[in-house]
């Protein structure tokens, strides 16, 4: 574990247009999604859940430290990161998304046993010989909130490119099964989680 505490910080702010409602409003094996995350990771500092405008408080979200409302809506998981940073107790914050629900602790620590002295941490994995950057989850220190704050102004949202050109945001390889990174984005991706175990509803 790192020598600083860590927030855990779940962004839960996406409408969900494809799914036909907002992510955080999904129930995974009948308990509010928000709390099924939290049991899966077992968490024992401080949590976030990041909302967006007209989706605060979803179920759930009392059983966080604190909720954070996006200050602007529609800016995407970016948006959520800084919302994030701007409001955790703690210098780093471990940010997971929900519609991620098959990650599960064991991947959180093998991040946090990997920070070193990065202001940014991501995953990558290698798809048909192509590496590939993933966004969630991941580790921000504080320090990334100019530069975030800088793309946010300039319309640049995407949260995997934010290690490009800058040796202090890094990623590094993860070899995780291929279930790990299973997304809640469509109706149509429900029936392969079941096969996992994982209800939604």
């Amino acid at each position: 574990m790192p020598t600083q505490p860590l927030t855990l910080a779940i962004l839960a702010g996406g409408e969900g247009a494809r799914m036909g409602r907002a992510k955080a409003l999904l129930r995974a094996n009948d308990a509010p999604i928000g709390d099924f995350l939290l049991d899966r990771f077992r968490w024992t500092g401080p949590t976030l859940l990041i909302t967006a405008p007209g989706r605060e408080a979803p179920p759930g979200a009392e059983r966080f430290t604190r909720e954070c409302v996006d200050a602007v809506p529609r800016q995407g998981p970016l948006r959520g990161v800084l919302t994030a940073l701007e409001n955790a107790p703690t210098p780093r914050v471990l940010v997971a998304a929900v519609d991620m629900p098959m990650i599960e602790r064991r991947h959180l620590d093998e991040l946090i046993g990997r920070i070193g002295s990065s202001v940014v941490l991501m995953p990558a994995r290698t798809i048909d010989g192509r590496r590939q950057v993933e966004p969630f989850p991941s580790i921000f220190h504080v320090d990334a909130i100019d530069t975030i704050r800088a793309r946010l102004a300039r319309d640049e949202r995407s949260v995997a490119r934010l290690c490009d050109g800058d040796e202090r945001f890094t990623t590094i390889d993860v070899n995780w099964e291929p279930t790990a990174w299973l997304n809640l984005n469509h109706p149509s991706d429900l029936p392969l989680l079941a096969q996992h175990g994982l209800r939604i509803q």
